[in-house]
């Protein structure tokens, strides 16, 4: 059954203390939350006794390729800690996917960290943006990564749609690969993130295929000014999704 949560990137800007947060995405109404940068700020025995308090589940966690490779097992244990089982390399640069051999290494790379993470009882995805999508010729950059890797891939809708993805096809193609979701709705004439319901997602789409893969979690992230103004609306539209 899948679940709804908000990506804490959203509320990046409200100038609250972290577990303020936390409870304000409680009190809108999602189901969990996935950890951006602001949760290493902040004191992990107060992170873990506000999830406790709130009833908050921890959908995941994005975390840079550089802290995993670089400090692999403390970084492992620092998330293990907060209950993290979905670790998300959040971004790879343009450059792994301007041609085949770049896709290929890149995919080798986060494949090793996939398998290490797994003996850790761990689960690596990766999240897209829009610059995946090189035109490789025959394919994208971003079709060759999905095709050289077998992890799961957290696609953000809002980006694949703006580079030009039909992204209920590319959730269905993922199948038992979609565990994540993120629910970002786009203007694609405006080029920009909009509160949920208000783009060009299809969302209906969205929630048939959501479904059918029974994704874990529909991952509601916004990047606009003054998010607080539209999380209760948005806690309740994907709470619909679900």
């Amino acid at each position: 059954m899948t679940r709804s949560a908000v990506q804490l990137y959203t509320l990046r800007n409200v100038d609250r203390p972290f577990t303020e947060v936390l409870e304000l995405v409680a009190d809108a109404g999602f189901e969990g939350v996935e950890f951006a940068y602001r949760v290493t700020e902040a004191d992990t025995d107060e992170v873990l006794a506000t999830l406790d308090e709130t009833g908050l589940d921890v959908a995941g966690a994005h975390v840079g390729i550089d802290e995993l490779e670089d400090d692999f097992e403390e970084t492992v244990a620092y998330y293990d800690d907060l209950g993290v089982e979905h670790v998300v390399v959040p971004w790879l640069d343009a450059e792994h996917f301007e041609s085949v051999a770049a896709v290929e290494a890149a995919a080798a790379r986060l494949t090793e960290l996939a398998d290490e993470l797994a003996a850790h009882g761990m689960t690596l995805h990766y999240h897209n943006h829009d610059h995946e999508y090189t035109d490789l010729g025959d394919r994208t950059g971003f079709d060759a990564f999905v095709d050289e890797t077998a992890f799961p891939i957290e696609l953000d809708l809002g980006l694949a749609l703006a580079a030009g993805d039909d992204v209920v096809e590319r959730l269905r193609d993922l199948g038992d690969r979609s565990r994540l979701v993120h629910l970002k709705d786009y203007d694609v004439a405006g080029g920009e993130s909009v509160p949920v319901g208000e783009g060009d997602l299809d969302l209906d789409g969205v929630a048939d295929a959501v479904a059918d893969n029974d994704s874990e979690w529909l991952i509601y992230e916004y990047e606009g000014a003054d998010p607080l103004d539209s999380l209760e609306r948005a806690a309740e539209r994907t709470n619909e999704l679900v």
